[in-house]
């Protein structure tokens, strides 16, 4: 895993965190804990019938929306900033922000 950096990551750093397994692992659990969250909230939430729709996507398919939205993760200005060492609560922001844009 790389390390901690204060710097963007270079090209090539980045794309060694997009095949990262173990930090692919840590995107699939704050995705479930997304899930989770989002399976809870109210129907009147907006858009609530499409983020349920992924919700639950994600609770049967984890393995394969961790590797969908792994490259995107990447690219958030917090991983990009901070690396594969990031914190669980930047990772967590940072998964959110990525499920957000595409659902």
């Amino acid at each position: 895993m790389p390390a901690k950096t204060t710097l963007p990551l270079s090209y090539d750093d980045s794309q060694k965190l997009m095949n990262d397994f173990e930090f692919r692992g840590r995107i699939k659990v704050a995705a479930l804990h997304f899930a989770a969250y989002i399976l809870s909230e109210a129907n009147n939430v907006p858009a609530h019938n499409t983020r349920y729709k992924w919700a639950q996507n994600t609770y049967q398919n984890p393995d394969m929306v961790a590797q969908q939205i792994h490259p995107a993760v990447v690219m958030e200005d917090a991983i990009q900033t901070g690396g594969g060492g990031v914190d669980d609560p930047t990772l967590q922001t940072a998964v959110e922000s990525t499920i957000n844009k595409i659902i």
